[in-house]
């Protein structure tokens, strides 16, 4: 057991909202310690404010398992379900031919992205539709497992047998009890890690539609407004910008107009 006070709480508080601009409630002192007693062991540190002065000294490396340790990452395939209808809704009203870019900037282990590749595969009937999906995450080591693509037959058992065959394949022997998607799917997303609190997103194109779901809900106010702003010049003018069931942008009307179930457009 390691001695957590208040003051290292509030000192750990205030480092990933600098960094990742995440907002921790008082009562998440509990889940913090328990992720980065993990952290203090590793490093042989016998407190937490020897921990908070080796991330304040800027060590890259420590900074990074920092952020993946406080980072939640609850996820699951065609998760809302009813936002894949509205994407292949949308891919169907765009004339044939058109180069679409999808954003998804929490992916995560990677079941948000490949889900839009599911069904922009489905749509096209092809692993070769003229689309690209970005796919970016702050967290490095769900971006490693993401690439991979390979998932427990549990994790993929609510998807349809119809799209388990099409679009996985089942592994044997060592891996026996895994599914993987298949490498065609695969090569339709790019992974990136990405910190939505960049100064400049160097964002050089705009895209068709942007996947932001259960991520607001970790930043105050003033830095959902400021993500907000960045996100609607990435936008295309007919784009539309997918938020999670739990978040609404009613501050953010002077950018966004609802277009369905946390579904949004941009404000003409």
């Amino acid at each position: 057991m390691f001695l957590f006070t208040g003051e290292d709480f509030n000192h750990i508080k205030n480092l990933i909202y600098r960094i990742a601009g995440i907002s921790l409630a008082p009562s998440k002192k509990d889940l913090v310690y328990s992720r980065l007693a993990r952290r203090l062991r590793v490093r042989q540190l016998d407190t937490f404010s020897a921990y908070i002065e080796l991330l304040e000294s800027g060590d890259p490396q420590e900074n990074e398992e920092f952020i993946n340790a406080l980072t939640t990452n609850m996820t699951s395939f065609f998760r809302e379900g009813h936002h894949f209808s509205i994407l292949a809704e949308y891919l169907r009203a765009l004339p044939e031919s058109t180069p679409i870019k999808i954003w998804t900037c929490a992916s995560s282990t990677g079941e948000e992205p490949y889900s839009i590749a599911m069904t922009v595969a489905e749509h096209f009937n092809t692993f070769s539709a003229p689309v690209r999906i970005l796919a970016t995450d702050i967290d490095t080591k769900v971006l490693e497992k993401a690439r991979k693509g390979v998932y427990t037959l549990d994790q993929v058992q609510a998807i349809s047998p119809d799209r388990r065959k099409r679009f996985f394949l089942k592994g044997s022997g060592k891996n026996v009890g895994l599914a993987r998607l298949r490498p065609e799917l695969q090569r339709m997303i790019t992974f990136n890690r990405f910190n939505l609190l960049e100064q400049q997103w160097g964002m050089r194109e705009k895209f068709d539609v942007i996947f932001c779901r259960n991520v607001m809900i970790y930043f105050d106010r003033h830095t959902q407004q400021s993500i907000l702003n960045k996100f609607a010049h990435c936008l295309k003018p007919d784009g539309l910008f997918f938020a999670g069931h739990s978040e609404s942008f009613h501050h953010a009307t002077n950018l966004f107009k609802n277009a369905g179930k946390t579904v949004y457009r941009l404000k003409n």
